[in-house]
């Protein structure tokens, strides 16, 4: 799955064209090296998005299909 689909599934970022602007801004790490929103995700690899005024540290732990519920978002990921 593409980085920016993953971020809007996950609910980490609440939109798609949020989570590309963030991404081309350098913004977004996935193991520890910049990436494009076109990144392909695996089980496995973790995220770091740089906020204004925080950080945060996640570790994929499954990749859905497609559109999850709230609930399921949360299991999709754990935070490191």
């Amino acid at each position: 799955m593409r980085l920016d689909k993953f971020l809007k599934v996950s609910r980490l970022i609440k939109r798609r064209t949020v989570a590309n602007e963030v991404s081309d801004k350098g913004r977004v790490f996935v193991n520890d090296t910049p990436a494009k929103p076109a990144k392909q995700l695996k089980i496995g690899d973790v995220i770091k998005i740089e906020y204004a005024n925080r950080t945060v540290s996640v570790r994929i732990v499954k990749i859905p299909q497609n559109n999850v519920s709230i609930q399921e978002a949360a299991t999709l990921y754990e935070e490191i």
